[in-house]
């Protein structure tokens, strides 16, 4: 899906909050994001739209609170711990981006059993009480491999940056390219892991360069393709095709390359908005709406058609976004069922 499809006709380009009053009464009702991770451009940009969204709605009187909690580590136990506190506290949903999809779901079902409601997205869990909002990681994956085999039918080497080590969403995107990567003429000649960060991507990318062949793409997560850039164009190598993940960095040097040398490529990745969707779901469960288990939201592609659309829209030091308003949540709860 492209940037103009997904905006769902906004004429800005970025969907705006306008937070409506609920059908029922949840004006008493508490709801707090468990993140377990904030380092990088995508993370602070979807809690900027939580807090965006969730003061919004507070001010409107649709909720008493829309608190956001981030873990100083990525580590599940402190997730676990963190979510064992919302428990005491009180809280009327949890909406959780988690560390794993198993290692939490103990704390999961202690606040299920507490009578909380638990919605996961991004990072989901496993733990059957809960709802999960999740995006195709492995078609992003593979989507990058079909977009790279239309550019180079011939096929060639590929280095391929991965995303943070041991977390769900790096397990899946490396599976989707690894499975297309088996039906294309290309071999992943590297990997390394850039922990969807820029300054990581680079170093990890200068480190690994000397002992590769010629590569044709490189294909990344998001938050590594400036710092895949960066280090190749250190280099004396041809500048690869280098797939994007929608940070501004990244789509201002694409751009500037496509004016200076015709440069093209591709962008996608989970829109960071969609913790903004997690947000209207726990809020339309505890309204009484009969919400489906499973949800799912597709990605967000910038096309070359795209670019200077979505430049103009995309805040410098941040990402290409949606964000959601509690009627676009209800068209997506009503399309699941």
């Amino acid at each position: 899906m492209t940037l103009k499809a997904i905006m769902l006709g906004a004429a800005t380009g970025i969907i705006t909050l306008t937070a409506a009053v609920a059908e029922a009464d949840t004006s008493d009702k508490r709801i707090a994001l468990s993140n377990n991770y904030a380092g990088n451009s995508w993370r602070q940009a979807m809690l900027e739209s939580w807090q965006k969204n969730g003061d919004a709605a507070v001010a409107e009187g649709v909720v008493a609170a829309a608190d956001a909690f981030t873990t100083s580590e990525n580590q599940a136990t402190e997730q676990a711990a963190q979510i064992q506190n919302m428990i005491l506290q009180g809280y009327d949903a949890i909406v959780i981006n988690a560390a794993s999809p198993t290692a939490i779901n103990g704390a999961v079902k202690a606040a299920c059993d507490a009578g909380i409601t638990v919605v996961s997205f991004d990072g989901i869990v496993q733990e059957p009480c809960a709802w999960r909002i999740a995006v195709d990681f492995q078609q992003m994956g593979r989507e990058q491999v079909k977009y790279l085999a239309e550019r180079y039918p011939d096929g060639g080497n590929l280095l391929e940056i991965r995303g943070l080590a041991g977390v769900f969403v790096d397990d899946e995107i490396s599976a989707g390219i690894h499975d297309e990567v088996k039906n294309s003429n290309f071999e992943i000649v590297g990997s390394v892991h850039g922990d969807w960060a820029q300054d990581v991507a680079q170093k990890a990318v200068a480190g690994i360069l000397p002992s590769l062949p010629e590569i044709v793409g490189v294909v990344t997560q998001g938050g590594d393709g400036y710092g895949a850039a960066q280090a190749i164009g250190a280099t004396d190598r041809s500048m690869p095709t280098i797939v994007m993940g929608n940070r501004q960095d990244e789509l201002q040097w694409w751009a500037d390359e496509q004016a200076s040398n015709g440069y093209e490529t591709t962008s996608l990745s989970i829109a960071p908005g969609v913790s903004t969707l997690a947000f209207w779901v726990a809020q339309q469960i505890l309204d009484g709406n009969d919400v489906p288990k499973d949800l799912t939201v597709p990605f967000l592609k910038v096309t070359q058609d795209d670019l200077v659309e979505a430049l103009k829209t995309t805040p410098k030091g941040s990402v290409a976004n949606v964000e959601y308003t509690q009627d676009q949540a209800k068209d997506v709860i009503a399309t699941a069922k």
